[in-house]
C-alpha cells in the first residue's frame, strides 16, 4: 500500500472517530437534568400573542415587560440566560429596541446597586460565533456585569456528517479576523468571517431563555431579540424553591464554558416530594432540561386515556417519536388539538413550511383526521411557542419553555430548559391555560388561527427533505 493510500485511510478514520465522539461523548456535568419535585410553588402564566382585531394587527405583549419589573426586583442576585440578544436584522423593517432596553436594565441596577451580582448567559450566535463582538455584551462587561459566551464545542453534535469533519480540520483555525462575507442575519451589520460560517453549519445552541433572581424566575420561549419583538411566545414565573434547581442549572452551563457564576439562594429548607401526586390547589413544579424534556413528554403523552385532551402550540414539532405517541394517542380516543406556526415568516425572508406542513399533513392522514390542527395566522412574525397542556379527568400536566419539539431540541444536543407542573384541573393555572387555548383555538375577541387546509400541503418532495433534515441533523430546525 502507498503512502499517500496509509495517509487517506488515517484521514479518514480520524475523522470517523471525530464523528463518533461528537454523537456519543459524555454530557457536561449538570446537563439532562430532572430537577426535584416541590410542592406549593407560585407560578403564574404569562403570553405574547399578535392578532388582528376589526382589521388592526394587535401586539399584545407582556413577557418583556414582566421580565423588567423582575430585574427591577432584585436585591442580592441575577442571572440571565437568552438564546439571541441582538439587533440584527433587516433595517426595511422596524422593531422595539428589545437587547437595548434590557442591557440598559441591567446596568442601571448594577449602577444602583454595586454589590448585586450579575450575570448573563448567552449563546455565541450574538457574536456571529466570535466574528465581532457584541456592543450589548461589551456594554453589559464594561460595567461589571459578568458574561458567559457558552462554549458550544462541549455539546454533543447534532450535523455530526459535518460536525466530524469540521472538528478534524477547522475548528483550530479560529472565527475572529476581518471578515468579508455578508451576515445572514442583516445585510446592514458587519461582514463576518468565512470560517465563522463554518463553525456556524454545526447547528449547535445554547437556546435557553430564562431569568432568575432570589425572589423569582421566569422560563420563557421569548428571546429579547429586537427582530423577533412581535412574536407569539409564552412564559412562567415561579417563585419559592425551585429557582435552587434553575440556578443550579445555569452554573453548570457557566462552569463548562471556563466561568463561575458565584451566587447562590438561600431559601428555607424544602422537603422532596418523590413523584406528581397533586392534592391541593397549589401545583407541584419541576425544571426540566434538554434530553429529560422529551422522556417527561413522551411519558405524559403514553398516559393519556379516552377522554383525555392534549392541547399543544409549537412553532417547530419534527421529533418522530412524538409525532409516533400523538398517533398512537388519537387511536385511544384522546383529543388532540394543535396550533403550530405555518413555518413560513423567518425575519423577513419566507421559509418554506418545513417541518410543521409535512409532519402536520402525516399526523392527519395517520391518525385519520382524529388530530385536530389549526395554523397561527402570522404577519411577518412567528407563532413562537412551545407549550403542551394534557389535561387528564382530575389533574392536568403542563410542560413550558424554551424547547421546541425537535430532534435537535428534545435529544440532549441543544441546551434547553422548560418547567413541567402538575395541578388539579380546579386550579388556577389550569384555568388560565383553557382560556389561552380556547381564545386561540376559536378565534375569541380577534383573529389567531386559520383552518388546516389554508396551509396544508402534502408534498412528497417535502416530506422527504424534513425527514432527511431531522436523520441527518443537516437544517437549522
Amino acid at each position: 500500500m502507498s503512502r499517500i493510500k496509509k495517509l487517506i485511510y488515517i484521514i479518514l478514520a480520524i475523522v470517523f472517530l471525530a464523528f463518533l465522539y461528537g454523537i456519543f461523548k459524555p454530557l457536561p456535568q449538570g446537563l439532562s437534568w430532572q430537577g426535584d419535585l416541590y410542592d406549593n410553588i407560585e407560578v403564574k402564566f404569562i403570553y405574547d400573542l399578535t392578532y388582528e382585531q376589526d382589521g388592526l394587527i394587535v401586539h399584545q405583549q407582556n413577557i418583556f415587560q414582566k421580565a423588567l419589573e423582575i430585574i427591577a426586583d432584585a436585591e442580592e442576585f441575577i442571572v440571565v440566560d437568552m438564546f439571541l440578544f441582538n439587533d440584527k436584522y433587516d433595517r426595511k423593517n422596524e422593531f422595539p429596541e428589545l437587547a437595548d432596553t434590557f442591557t440598559e436594565a441591567l446596568v442601571k441596577k448594577k449602577e444602583a446597586n454595586p454589590a448585586l451580582q450579575i450575570a448573563f448567559i448567552t449563546d455565541e450566535i450574538n457574536t456571529f460565533y466570535g466574528s465581532y463582538p457584541s456592543k450589548y455584551l461589551e456594554e453589559l462587561k464594561s460595567n461589571g456585569i459578568e458574561v458567559v459566551l457558552t462554549d458550544l464545542n462541549a455539546l454533543r453534535d447534532s450535523n455530526p456528517l459535518y460536525s466530524g469533519i469540521w472538528n478534524t480540520f477547522m475548528r483550530w483555525s479560529g472565527t475572529e479576523g476581518l471578515g468579508w462575507l455578508p451576515n445572514a442575519f442583516s445585510p446592514q451589520a458587519s461582514k463576518v468571517t468565512a470560517r465563522s460560517y463554518l463553525k456556524l453549519l454545526n447547528f449547535k445552541a445554547n437556546h435557553r431563555k430564562v431569568i432568575a433572581t432570589e425572589k423569582s424566575a421566569l422560563l420563557t420561549s421569548a428571546n429579547f431579540h429586537d427582530a423577533s419583538a412581535f412574536h407569539s411566545n409564552i412564559a412562567f414565573e415561579v417563585e419559592g424553591e425551585i429557582i435552587r434547581d434553575i440556578l443550579a442549572s445555569e452554573k453548570a452551563v457557566a462552569e463548562f464554558s471556563g466561568k463561575e457564576i458565584s451566587v447562590s439562594y438561600q431559601g428555607k429548607p424544602f422537603e422532596q416530594v418523590t413523584e406528581p401526586v397533586v392534592n391541593s390547589l397549589k401545583p407541584q413544579i419541576r425544571l426540566l432540561t434538554e434530553g429529560k424534556i422529551k422522556t417527561e413528554l413522551l411519558r405524559i403523552i403514553r398516559d393519556t386515556a379516552a377522554g383525555d385532551q392534549i392541547w399543544m402550540g409549537l412553532f417547530y414539532l419534527s421529533d418522530r417519536q412524538i409525532i409516533k405517541e400523538l398517533i398512537n394517542a388519537s387511536q385511544r380516543a384522546v383529543e388532540i388539538n394543535l396550533v403550530l406556526d405555518p413555518n413560513k415568516d423567518a425575519f423577513g425572508l419566507e421559509k418554506n413550511g418545513i417541518p410543521n406542513r409535512p409532519v402536520a399533513n402525516e399526523l392527519y392522514e395517520k391518525s385519520g383526521g382524529k388530530i385536530k390542527i389549526r395554523w397561527y395566522k402570522t404577519h411577518g412574525e412567528q407563532y413562537h411557542t412551545k407549550l403542551t397542556f394534557v389535561k387528564g379527568q382530575e389533574n392536568s400536566v403542563i410542560i413550558g419553555g424554551s424547547a421546541n419539539l425537535t430532534k435537535r431540541n428534545i435529544s440532549d444536543y441543544n441546551l434547553e430548559a422548560n418547567l413541567a407542573i402538575y395541578a388539579l384541573n380546579e386550579s388556577l393555572i389550569v384555568v388560565d391555560l383553557e382560556n389561552y387555548f380556547q381564545q386561540i383555538w376559536y378565534n375569541k375577541r380577534g383573529t389567531f388561527t386559520v383552518e388546516f387546509e389554508e396551509f396544508r400541503e402534502q408534498s412528497v418532495w417535502k416530506e422527504f427533505l424534513y425527514l432527511f433534515q431531522e436523520w441527518t441533523g443537516f437544517s437549522t430546525v
